[in-house]
């Protein structure tokens, strides 16, 4: 029981320990992002995808919202690494040495792809919601007054799914690493997943067939390479499987043959 009790505070120190050290870089990130967000805000007003745009603040408060909205995205972004690291630096400890070694390779491949999503999703289907919704104002002769609150609440909840979106190859991968799912599986239901991603690309575009297709098409490839990725961890995942049961079988002769020698009678 003491030892138990022991474990549960060890336990808890490591996590304390892990926390500080999150919201210590959280801090950092934060002053750094103050001095990161007037330029960043100023440069996705006068980009080309709201170069048309005549943005408006609405209430005195709304400049100091987004200056705060900003700085917490970035401060997160460039967190998340450490927040990572330090959730697989806490859980590594119950993984055995290649699990370790092969989770701890996912972190840079979460981060990229979450970058790679975001910048996806702001270069390609961002301008072409902006000339939609403009189009559209044109042809009903309706003048748009949009508000800046407005304008980047919408550009993030664009952009910010697209990142987690992304994540499809590592989620993938790390579920056939523990053989929750296989490659045959994946390629089984391949038609329903790919119904699957064509609705999440109608639900994040507007209802233009040529920004469903510049979404969706992505969407698709992005399946058939975490697929073949898939298809790597799953061999890996058998080698493993197989060098277990051999060890088991090893073990369970070993153990076999100290019984039966424990039993002979001594010469």
């Amino acid at each position: 029981m003491e030892e138990r009790d022991m474990t549960t505070v060890d336990h808890i120190i490591e996590l304390r320990k892990r926390l500080i050290i999150i919201v210590v870089f959280f801090v950092l990130a934060v002053i750094v992002s103050f001095f990161l967000a007037g330029p960043l805000i100023q440069f996705l007003q006068v980009s080309e995808e709201a170069r048309d745009l005549t943005l408006n603040a609405f209430r005195i408060t709304d400049p100091f919202k987004i200056l705060i909205t900003v700085m917490m995205v970035l401060s997160i972004v460039m967190t998340s690494p450490i927040i990572l690291y330090q959730v697989w630096a806490f859980i590594s400890p119950g993984l055995y040495q290649k699990e370790r070694t092969a989770t701890l390779s996912y972190i840079p491949f979460i981060f990229f792809l979450f970058i790679g999503g975001v910048s996806f999703s702001y270069f390609v289907v961002f301008p072409f919601v902006i000339n939609f919704m403009a189009d559209l104002s044109s042809d009903l002769n309706i003048e748009q007054t949009i508000g800046i609150n407005e304008y980047f609440d919408f550009l993030f909840q664009l952009t910010i799914p697209f990142g987690f979106v992304f994540q499809m190859p590592v989620v993938l991968l790390f579920l056939t690493r523990l053989g929750i799912i296989t490659p045959m599986l994946l390629t089984k239901y391949r038609k329903y997943i790919y119904l699957i991603l064509v609705v999440v690309a109608d639900i994040l575009t507007p209802p233009d067939i040529m920004s469903h297709v510049l979404v969706s098409l992505p969407l698709i490839i992005l399946f058939e390479i975490s697929i073949l990725i898939a298809r790597v961890g799953y061999k890996k995942y058998l080698k493993a499987e197989q060098k277990r049961q051999i060890e088991e079988q090893q073990a369970l002769i070993d153990e076999m043959n100290i019984r039966q020698n424990e039993s002979l009678p001594p010469q």
